[in-house]
């Protein structure tokens, strides 16, 4: 299964699907999406960190979000 970090706290993101997974019957699901904010601008988000924006977030609100403890940075 493939990764990618998190734009808001650093987190590896576990990304369902891919050559990794083509001949298994493995059913890992995805844990996070990527929001594309009313500039335009787009962010690959773990579930956590979107649950902790507003209703209507803007880049500002994502560059808040805190840095995972266990994130490498």
């Amino acid at each position: 299964m493939a990764t990618e970090p998190c734009d808001g706290c650093g987190r590896d993101v576990s990304i369902a699907g891919g050559i990794a997974n083509l001949w298994s019957f493995n059913t890992d699901s995805t844990d996070g999406l990527t929001l594309e904010l009313a500039d335009g601008s787009e962010y690959f988000l773990c579930f956590a960190c979107i649950e902790r924006l507003p209703d209507d977030p803007s880049a500002e609100d994502i560059a808040a979000l805190e840095p995972a403890e266990d994130s490498a940075s």
